[in-house]
């Protein structure tokens, strides 16, 4: 059964190419010559969670780069180099972080199940329950708390990217570039803009502030 569900993959793939063709022939040949896309996801490695279709955009429209809820660690350098190209090669403009309802991730930092490995991740996940742990723990409804700790998680991320200093420098060099922060609901395909946005480091706080 795997070595077939393997198989039906690549005889989808010639599917589609063939079916791209019919539509546009020549499709492929203007993808091989570039990105130029506007926008950098930063999203939740989620398989229900797809940047593009969401927003209804083409492939070489959205820069992505994903992990387990959407987190910007500053010591991941995979997170780092895919946000340095986005922003100093590819020039784009907005860096939307994505989360979404009903996140495994965000799930199992409000518990204390053991997973393995994983563990070391979701104890970044576990810091932002931390910081908001008055205003979660006030929420009796369960499913509610979990609602809002993915929007807090969202948040705190953005914060988080807006604090690079690959972002700041960016604003330091007057590029446009805006940061923001999005949920997805699995449940009805609706993007909710959390409408935090962050354009400049003066927003953030005096501590944060990079001087070039």
């Amino acid at each position: 059964m795997p070595h077939r569900l393997y198989k039906q993959f690549l005889e989808n793939n010639k599917k589609w190419v063939t079916k791209k063709l019919q539509e546009d022939p020549g499709y492929f040949e203007r993808l091989a010559q570039g990105q130029k896309p506007p926008l950098l996801w930063i999203g939740c490695a989620d398989s229900r969670v797809p940047a593009n279709q969401i927003v209804g955009a083409e492939p070489g429209e959205v820069f992505v780069h994903r992990n387990i809820a959407n987190m910007v660690v500053h010591s991941d350098m995979n997170m780092l180099s895919v946000l340095d190209y986005a922003v100093n090669v590819l020039k784009i403009q907005h860096i939307i972080v994505c989360g979404h309802y009903g996140c495994g991730g965000i799930q199992a930092a409000m518990g204390n199940t053991s997973y393995g490995l994983i563990d070391n991740w979701i104890r970044h996940i576990k810091d932002v329950y931390r910081f908001h742990r008055v205003e979660l723990d006030a929420i009796e409804d369960e499913q509610a708390r979990f609602d809002a700790f993915v929007e807090l998680n969202v948040k705190e991320q953005v914060l988080a990217l807006a604090r690079t200093s690959i972002v700041q420098a960016a604003w330091n060099n007057k590029q446009d570039l805006i940061v923001h922060g999005w949920v997805y609901g699995v449940g009805n395909g609706i993007v909710k803009d959390l409408e935090v946005n962050i354009c400049s480091n003066e927003q953030l706080e005096k501590a944060f502030q990079l001087d070039f």
